[in-house]
């Protein structure tokens, strides 16, 4: 384990960093995409974010979709193919469709397969020829917003007009950039797209999510100062257990913390601050790695039925590191990239350690919480026996739990496929976050720091060399648990 350890380590951290180049958020960079084929047109997808309408109230609350400095370059070929002062050689369009309109879009409604106009339509003076075919919302004749920028001459460069685009309606917004014309086959764009929403540029489906970690802060920290208040009360029968829990504890208040000032910097100038996100990333990875290597420490018996690891401590240690690496890699993917450009090969590639390791440290827990149970027991340690018999009904709890989540889960992305959804979207990952704290809380008050701490500290005549790894007690709907911190 240690010699793979560190090639792994080395591996994730290089595909999270390509992976994670782009950082920016709402603010969409395009650094010379191509333009993929569909039907008989040719799409770049420059965005998708929801978006409230604006607050008519005041104009500091806009909600806007700005073009900045959209620059088209076409190949040598394409614009050598037009003669220097003709006008209009070439057509591309922004497209932006709020989700409900999307079959406004295409020649559907004219009983066509065809997204660009066809001499046939034109002939019906249905829609012009080279351009997208778009049915106007009769609610709103202006939309889907069409925006045309041309080519002239034999320039190989056209600039598209800096413009705001005010949103009026509150949904998930589409932007697609488009053409038509086959000529302009190997079109690249750059640039960018700012999106803004009244309250800042949090995109919709992550506004609340700011509010939800500033909640998360203040429930961490009253978490701490009761635990401090009983830690101070009972100094000198502290155990070393006790600081393991502590250390998760701050953990914990600092992830929340960083978390919640990330997504106010975010929203606040549109771009994710790279220092705190790093932070918060980073601060993630390690609450989670010492959250698992807590709950397994636990169902070891450490400080209860065995005062020290032995020789498992290593195994335990390198697990946790490899862990550790896996889960920063994931958050880094997941957290500097686009939010909607991002590529679910590399998130797959990402996901399948951390999901394995989590998988391993479940089957590791049971099966130690199974033999700790079964000392206790055999000694007759009745008020150690029903401490961890609370333990484990808590543990099984949160499996039922987790597992009727994460079938919501499967049922809202399974109907949700265009995030129609995303006003409720937060509420998925707030789950895990909420379901961590609260297994943290019941550990807390299980093994609470006590004046007279000998009932459930490790005692001589008990004491047993840890034994090695085996029974196995958990079958396959044990895995759902691994979200749950």
């Amino acid at each position: 384990m240690r010699r793979a350890t560190l090639p792994l380590a080395l591996g994730l951290s290089l595909v999270a960093l390509f992976a994670a180049r782009g950082a920016d958020a709402s603010i969409h960079e395009y650094g010379g995409g191509g333009f993929a084929p569909r039907a008989n047109s040719f799409f770049f997808h420059g965005g998708s974010e929801g978006l409230y309408a604006s607050d008519s109230s005041s104009n500091s609350s806009a909600s806007f979709i700005r073009f900045d400095t959209v620059v088209f370059r076409r190949t040598l070929e394409s614009a050598s193919r037009h003669e220097e002062m003709q006008q209009k050689t070439g057509l591309v369009e922004a497209i932006i469709v709020e989700i409900q309109d999307r079959d406004k879009i295409g020649g559907s409604y004219l009983h066509s397969d065809a997204i660009c106009c066809t001499p046939e339509l034109d002939k019906e003076k249905s829609c012009r020829v080279g351009e997208l075919i778009i049915r106007p919302n009769p609610e709103n004749p202006d939309w889907p917003k069409r925006i045309q920028t041309f080519f002239d001459g034999k320039n190989e460069e056209t600039t598209m007009v800096t413009q705001i685009v005010s949103i009026n309606k509150t949904g998930m917004y589409y932007l697609y950039f488009m053409f038509c014309d086959p000529q302009l086959k190997g079109l690249k764009i750059t640039g960018r797209t700012v999106w803004r929403n009244p309250q800042g540029y949090l995109p919709g489906k992550m506004a609340p999510m700011m509010t939800f970690y500033g909640f998360m802060s203040l429930a961490y920290l009253a978490l701490g100062l009761l635990w401090f208040i009983q830690f101070v009360r009972c100094w000198k029968d502290i155990l070393q257990l006790h600081y393991h829990i502590t250390a998760v504890i701050a953990l914990g208040m600092c992830e929340m913390a960083f978390w919640y000032f990330e997504y106010a910097n975010f929203n606040s100038t549109g771009t994710r601050p790279m220092g705190i996100t790093l932070w918060a990333v980073t601060f993630t990875a390690v609450k989670k790695t010492v959250s698992r290597l807590l709950l397994l420490v636990v169902s070891m018996g450490y400080g209860v039925v065995l005062p020290t690891l032995g020789g498992i401590t290593s195994r335990v240690a390198a697990l946790g590191f490899i862990y550790f690496v896996a889960s920063e890699a994931l958050e880094l993917v997941e957290n500097l990239g686009n939010i909607n450009d991002f590529s679910g090969k590399t998130r797959l590639f990402l996901v399948l350690p951390v999901a394995v390791l989590d998988a391993t440290f479940i089957i590791w827990i049971f099966s130690s919480l199974s033999r700790t149970l079964e000392k206790l027991q055999l000694r007759r340690s009745m008020a150690k026996l029903e401490l961890y018999r609370k333990f484990t009904n808590s543990l099984a709890v949160s499996v039922l739990i987790s597992i009727a989540w994460i079938g919501y889960e499967l049922y809202f992305n399974a109907t949700d496929p265009l995030s129609e959804l995303w006003q409720r979207a937060w509420i998925i990952p707030s789950f895990w976050n909420v379901l961590s704290c609260a297994l943290l809380a019941i550990i807390c008050i299980l093994w609470s720091p006590s004046r007279n701490p000998t009932e459930f500290a490790y005692s001589e005549d008990a004491g047993e060399g840890a034994d090695e790894e085996g029974l196995s007690l958990v079958g396959s709907a044990l895995y759902s648990w691994q979200n749950a911190m």
